[in-house]
C-alpha cells in the first residue's frame, strides 16, 4: 500500500521526530542524498496559487534527481468532471508520486484511496501538514534539545495551518494555545480528535478569546493571514473581526524572553503581524520559508524511499 502524507495524523509521534531528523540531515548535506530519486517522476498539481510550495517541490525534485511535472488542476481532466477515483488510477500509471494543492481534504483522500502511488498534501482547506512539519524542524533547529516550547497561535484558528498545528501539538505533547474571535475556532471534529489524544500524551490545549492570555510566557508566537485564498470578498469584515489579534511588540512583550515569532507566509504587514515584529530579531519567518525546501525533499524521500537516504 502506498505511503501517503495527507494529514499530520499519518505520522506517529516517533515518526514526526524521525521526519524532523531527516529534514535536518538533508539541510546539512548528509552524504548519499544527491540524486537518490533519479528515474522517478513526480506530478505536482496546483489548484491554488503558490510560491513557497511550488518552488520547494520543484527544486526538491531537481536536487534529488526526480523529474517534476507541474500542472494546474484546471488544465487536467480532473477539472472537467473525470472522477477523482479514475484520476487517481490514471496518475498511478504514469508517475511515481503525486503532490497536490487543492481545496477539499475529501478530494485528496478519494484520489489517494484509488492511487497506487504515494500522494502528498501540499495544502487543503482542512490541513497543511508539510508546513507544520517544516515549522517543527525550524523550532528544533533553533532551540535544539528534545523538549518542545509552548506555542501560541493568534488569529484565525479555524484554518488549515492551525488545524495541523493543533493535531501535531496533541500528538507530541506540546503546550498549544489558540486565541481567536468567536466563530473562528478550530473545526469541532479536529478539536475533539486533538483533545482525545491530548489525554494520552499530556498535551495542554487552550482556546481563548484573549491573545495576551494565550501568549503569556509562550516560547513561540505564530500567526497566519486573516484573509485566506478564496476569502477576498470578506476582507473588510474579517479585518474588523480580527482587530486586536495582531502579533506586535505589545503582544511579544508578554511572551517568554527570546520567544520566536513564526508566520507561514505570505504576510500582510500591518494586519495579522506588524512589520516591526516580522522583521525583528525574534522573527524566524524566513528561516521557516527556507526550510520548506528541505521539508519537500524529506516528504519525497519519506513516501518514495521509506525515509531512508
Amino acid at each position: 500500500m502506498a505511503k501517503h502524507i495527507l494529514s499530520i495524523r499519518d505520522f506517529s509521534a516517533a515518526e514526526i521526530v524521525r521526519f524532523v531528523r531527516l529534514t535536518g540531515d538533508l539541510k546539512r548535506g548528509k552524504a548519499g542524498r544527491k540524486m537518490c530519486l533519479a528515474g522517478k517522476s513526480v506530478a505536482l498539481i496546483f489548484d491554488k496559487s503558490s510560491t513557497r510550495t511550488r518552488l520547494a517541490f520543484d527544486v526538491a525534485c531537481e536536487k534529488l534527481g526526480a523529474h517534476s511535472i507541474t500542472n494546474s488542476g484546471a488544465n487536467l481532466q480532473i477539472g472537467r468532471g473525470e472522477t477523482l477515483e479514475d484520476s487517481g488510477r490514471i496518475f498511478s500509471l504514469y508517475v511515481d508520486a503525486v503532490a497536490w494543492r487543492t481545496s477539499g481534504q475529501d478530494r485528496l483522500e478519494r484520489f489517494a484511496h484509488a492511487s497506487r502511488v504515494p500522494v502528498i498534501n501540499m495544502l487543503s482547506d482542512q490541513e497543511h501538514p508539510c508546513q507544520i512539519l517544516a515549522d517543527l524542524f525550524t523550532i528544533r533547529e533553533k532551540l535544539g534539545g528534545s523538549a518542545w516550547p509552548s506555542v501560541a497561535f493568534i488569529g484565525d484558528c479555524g484554518n488549515n495551518v492551525a488545524h495541523s498545528w493543533l493535531l501535531a501539538a496533541a500528538r507530541l505533547g506540546i503546550d498549544f494555545r489558540m486565541a481567536c474571535p468567536r466563530g473562528h475556532e478550530p473545526d469541532p471534529v479536529i478539536r475533539k480528535n486533538a483533545e482525545e489524544e491530548a489525554w494520552r500524551t499530556g498535551a495542554k490545549l487552550m482556546v481563548t478569546r484573549d491573545p495576551k492570555e494565550a501568549s503569556a510566557g509562550a516560547g513561540v508566537l505564530y500567526t497566519d493571514v486573516w484573509v485566506s485564498m478564496g476569502q477576498e470578498g470578506e476582507k473588510k469584515k474579517r479585518l474588523a473581526t480580527f482587530k486586536g489579534y495582531q502579533i506586535n511588540s505589545s503582544l511579544l512583550s508578554v511572551a517568554a524572553s527570546g520567544a520566536m515569532v513564526m508566520h507561514c507566509l505570505p504576510a500582510h504587514r500591518g494586519e495579522e503581524i506588524s512589520a516591526e515584529v516580522l522583521d525583528g530579531h525574534n522573527s524566524v519567518v524566513f528561516d521557516q520559508a527556507h526550510n520548506r525546501l528541505y521539508n519537500a525533499m524529506a516528504s519525497l524521500i519519506w513516501v518514495l524511499k521509506g525515509g531512508k537516504i
